[in-house]
């Protein structure tokens, strides 16, 4: 366990001996604004802020959604802004972007936090995220058996929810 990574970033735009391994009591604003200087980009007051307001989510948020959070709480930042300033956090390994669907992306802070599954309702959209220590015990088990190293799983599992069953929209 104390060689597995701590923050997987999914698929950085700078080659992996780039980035400095993150240390578990490192703030994630430190992380972020040294992600910034190498990039030769500023730490502005809009970037901290919604640093912030990505911090504050216990979990999946959409960018649209925390755009829309921003400007109602009379902040003004604007949704170019908030898109790019997510596409460097995701780059910095701070958040990654979870696709359930063609249609709509989802942000998740992963630094410091333990990862998530998802059930997705197919009829609904409704995404509930779950952790399962047999979930885990079985990627371990499969990659014992076929000589990997698990460094990370994500597992979604599509499906009908009970509201999605009662409004009788799907299909058989």
């Amino acid at each position: 366990m104390a060689n597995e990574p701590r923050v997987l970033p999914s698929v950085p735009k700078v080659p992996n001996e780039a980035q400095q391994p993150l240390t578990p009591y490192e703030p994630l604003c430190a992380i972020f604004r040294r992600y910034l200087h190498k990039e030769k980009l500023k730490f502005t007051p809009e970037r901290a802020l919604i640093l912030e307001a990505v911090l504050s989510k216990p979990g999946l948020f959409q960018a649209e959604a925390l755009a829309d959070e921003l400007r109602k709480t009379g902040h003004r930042v604007s949704r170019a802004t908030v898109y790019r300033t997510l596409n460097h956090l995701q780059d910095a390994g701070i958040l990654k972007q979870v696709f359930f669907d063609n249609k709509q992306s989802y942000f998740e802070v992963i630094a410091g936090r333990q990862a998530n599954d998802y059930l997705i309702c197919v009829d609904t959209g409704q995404v509930i995220e779950f952790s399962s220590q047999r979930m885990k015990q079985l990627r371990e088990e499969i990659c014992r058996e076929h000589g990997f190293e698990a460094v990370s799983h994500q597992l979604h599992i599509y499906g009908a929810s009970p509201q999605g069953r009662g409004q009788g929209r799907r299909e058989t």
